[in-house]
């Protein structure tokens, strides 16, 4: 089979880059530049970065893409990439994007958290082909599967991943394209400061659709008898009110809720 470049940057992306390696000869990996993080503001790798260099994939990290990059594949598999890839680029090779949602349901940037946050009862996969509109390529391949009620963000993007390594294998060895429903069009906007915000008065479900949405990679806050928290998991408890199950405090480490409760005492 010829070799294939992968186009990713955040968690999501490495992930289906590690299960693609174990099929494909990925000759290259595209990603973002390194960024300071940490109190120290160090230069860290990217996560998709990070696995191709422990397997031994070329890596290139341009701050945008133009007609001067070169992609050493006829086929570019894009997942959780963050970079607009200009028309000079898309009209060289097969760009396969992944993307997590049943498309074109939550196009955009964050289908999985909102997906969650709506309490969507199912979700999925999509392998689209990249266009210069936003999610909308042809369809290649797509697969649903059921959210469970204690499925966090985490756990989607998980499966999501084994389900796109999958569906990539049938895809690019034989690719088809159907184009996308023009109904049922949704979007995922980036998630902002504000969404991660709970407002206890509103119901309990609500609020823990958002700790799963924002979990385990981002946290929603709550101020919880005038101290603020970080939420990472949460249910509904008797009588619908919200039983908060594991937190943050600011400075601390992640603990069980009762174990925040004895530390107060």
């Amino acid at each position: 089979m010829p070799p294939i470049a992968v186009a990713a940057t955040a968690p999501f992306g490495a992930d289906v880059l590690e299960r693609l390696a174990q099929h494909h000869d990925v000759a290259l990996l595209l990603t973002r530049p390194d960024k300071p993080r940490g109190r120290g503001r160090t230069l860290q790798p990217t996560a998709a970065k990070t696995v191709a260099e422990r397997l031994g994939i070329p890596v290139a990290q341009p701050a945008r893409l133009d007609e001067s990059t070169e992609i050493p594949a006829d086929t570019v598999v894009v997942a959780a990439y963050g970079l607009l890839i200009p028309d000079s680029l898309l009209s060289r090779a097969l760009w396969l994007n992944v993307h997590p949602s049943l498309l074109p349901r939550w196009r955009g940037a964050a289908p999985v958290e909102r997906a969650l946050m709506a309490g969507d009862e199912r979700t999925g996969v999509t392998i689209h082909r990249t266009t210069a509109d936003l999610d909308a390529g042809p369809i290649a391949a797509q697969e649903a599967f059921e959210l469970g009620p204690d499925d966090d963000a985490g756990a989607v993007y998980a499966r999501s991943a084994e389900i796109a390594a999958r569906l990539l294998d049938e895809v690019i060895a034989d690719p088809h394209f159907e184009p996308q429903p023009a109904e049922g069009v949704t979007y995922a906007e980036k998630i902002g400061p504000e969404d991660r915000e709970l407002d206890l008065a509103l119901p309990a479900q609500e609020l823990v659709d958002r700790v799963r949405a924002l979990s385990p990679h981002i946290g929603a806050r709550a101020a919880v008898d005038g101290r603020p928290l970080l939420v990472w998991k949460a249910r509904v408890g008797k009588n619908d009110s919200l039983e908060l199950l594991e937190v943050q405090p600011d400075g601390g480490r992640r603990m069980t809720y009762a174990e925040y409760l004895r530390g107060l005492r």
